[in-house]
């Protein structure tokens, strides 16, 4: 370990939020485009008050309305949802320029239920009229702890904490109708990882500015 690297005990920034991001992204081939992306939000804090967003484009280059499409944002805050959307969801790097994300459907939730033990598979399903929007995340590997500042962040602003588990298989489905595409392998933060995976104990900072 390098001496001259000492860890800060207290990052002065600013909270933004805290919970918890899972993601799925499909492909149907290693370098090909995104078929289906799939992102979960449990929000415990934030200056918006609580909630949980999931947020499927199943058609990530459509701009047709849901059922034309299966692009849907399906919500228990409305607030909270926006904001994520326009300060995190749209930097993120798989969904910053799909034309799906501006014109996605907007569905309030009805019911939201949380299934499985962490350890092998988890399952998110939300439900609202006329719509099920469920994740899958299965065969998952062991627990990593990550802290990465703005620039490796997906945002490229922020300060980012989190615990992350590979799922080596994983699915999204509306309307119990599976979206098409696989999860395949990527560089994530140093480390050949697939493209499904559990964010838990979630934390973004904004940094404060220091002088020279």
């Amino acid at each position: 370990m390098n001496d001259k690297m000492q860890r800060v005990p207290v990052n002065p920034g600013i909270v933004e939020w805290a919970g918890d991001n899972p993601g799925i992204y499909l492909r149907e081939s290693p370098n090909g485009p995104w078929t289906g992306l799939g992102i979960f939000f449990r929000v415990l804090y934030s200056a918006h008050g609580q909630g949980s967003v999931m947020i499927v484009l199943g058609d990530p280059s459509k701009t047709t309305e849901f059922p034309d499409s299966r692009n849907v944002c399906l919500t228990t805050n409305l607030e909270l949802t926006r904001y994520l959307i326009d300060d995190f969801i749209k930097r993120f790097p798989s969904f910053r320029d799909q034309p799906g994300l501006d014109t996605m459907t907007w569905l309030e939730v009805e019911s939201h239920s949380s299934d499985g033990d962490m350890a092998t598979s988890w399952t998110e399903t939300m439900r609202a009229t006329g719509c099920t929007a469920q994740m899958c995340w299965n065969d998952l590997g062991n627990p990593f702890a990550v802290e990465v500042g703005p620039k490796d962040s997906a945002t490229g602003a922020h300060d980012m904490y989190s615990v992350f588990l590979e799922a080596r298989s994983a699915s999204i489905s509306v309307n119990g109708v599976p979206l098409t595409g696989r999860v395949c392998e990527r560089l994530f933060f140093g480390r050949k990882m697939s493209t499904a995976f559990m964010a838990v104990s979630e934390t973004w900072v904004k940094p404060t500015l220091t002088e020279e």
